[in-house]
């Protein structure tokens, strides 16, 4: 593995504003922030993306993101927050160690998130489930 920044930081040897620690998880200030309070919410070992992560991480990462987003609602009195995760350099991931963001919003905060939605044509919303179950049930076996 090549070096990584959030490996750094749960080793201690960068710096960070660290908000939340536990055994596997750890939470920082993101040091460029949407919105300032916008955190991460980081596995302690390293895995590359969301579909890496072993299932028995999942709970904590949750438990941790619970607590922040919690503490960041009554800090900030926010009315809401976004809640996400970039995986794959096409979604925007930067760093490839997986983490959660939690951004505050305000009202007139001038972010916008522009969607072209779609409409499935005849039929094909339930082939594109059918396809998708398949790959869950034989995953799931």
């Amino acid at each position: 593995m090549t070096s990584c920044i959030f490996c750094d930081i749960i080793a201690h040897r960068i710096a960070a504003e660290i908000l939340y620690e536990d055994d596997g998880v750890i939470s920082i200030l993101d040091t460029n922030p949407i919105h300032y309070g916008h955190a991460l919410v980081i596995p302690k070992a390293h895995y590359r993306d969301f579909l890496a992560l072993p299932r028995t991480e999942l709970a904590g990462i949750m438990h941790a993101a619970h607590i922040v987003a919690g503490a960041l609602v009554s800090t900030y009195r926010l009315e809401g927050y976004n809640f996400f995760s970039n995986n794959g350099a096409i979604a925007g991931q930067s760093v490839f160690h997986f983490h959660l963001h939690i951004t505050p919003r305000f009202p007139d905060d001038d972010i916008h998130f522009t969607l072209n939605l779609k409409k499935y044509e005849e039929g094909k919303m339930r082939e594109a489930a059918t396809a998708i179950r398949a790959h869950i049930q034989s995953s799931h076996q």
